[in-house]
């Protein structure tokens, strides 16, 4: 039931190719911003970024004054290197190297934000097994926001196949226990300016 590829897959990729080698770098990630805000979550409500890799939204959101951050990812190569671009300041968010699809925690959170890793999950088995932990680690009350591959957008990503989806599928998969709030379609710019389409997702857990 694990991740497309695999921890070394992922570690050879974060080894070899620069921060902004990458299709899904961004700067600053602003779509994924304006969604937490929307959700209206407090700053020091427990986030977790999952897939986030050497992602700098832990960068904004602890500039924005979060105190609860936890990056998770496969990859402890792109781990490493958010905490090195982060410095001192890494020590203010939690690392967690596991794949989601196996893994099993103890706290909830008030939001699960996810771009990058539900659309590499391509066999059953490991959609299920990662939404049974989302339904576990949501809070009652918190938030998913979803940036997958739309149903336009690339059929492959990193050499792998993914999957893709609209917000209707989205919401079926998370079942009636979340209400959709917000869904907006997006045009990531790769580093290299080729356009690939998005679908972005707020939901809301039932209190």
């Amino acid at each position: 039931m694990s991740e497309v590829g695999g921890s070394g897959h992922w570690n050879e990729v974060y080894s070899t190719r620069r921060e902004d080698g990458v299709s899904w770098f961004e700067d600053i990630p602003d779509l994924s911003l304006r969604l937490i805000d929307r959700s209206g979550i407090a700053p020091d409500a427990p986030f977790i970024d999952v897939g986030g890799g050497a992602s700098r939204l832990v960068d904004r959101l602890l500039e924005r004054g979060f105190t609860d951050v936890t990056v998770l990812d496969l990859s402890s190569r792109a781990l490493d290197n958010a905490k090195s671009r982060l410095g001192d300041a890494a020590s203010k968010a939690g690392w967690v190297v596991a794949d989601v699809s196996a893994w099993r925690n103890d706290r909830t959170y008030g939001i699960w934000h996810d771009r990058a890793a539900f659309h590499f999950l391509t066999e059953t088995a490991a959609r299920e097994a990662y939404l049974a932990t989302l339904r576990q680690a949501v809070a009652p009350g918190g938030f998913a926001i979803f940036g997958v591959f739309a149903p336009d957008g690339p059929a492959t990503c990193s050499g792998l196949p993914v999957m893709r989806y609209d917000a209707r599928q989205l919401a079926e998969l998370l079942g009636p226990s979340f209400e959709l709030l917000h869904q907006e379609r997006h045009g990531h710019k790769t580093p290299w300016s080729v356009e690939q389409k998005f679908q972005f997702a707020l939901f809301r857990r039932a209190g």
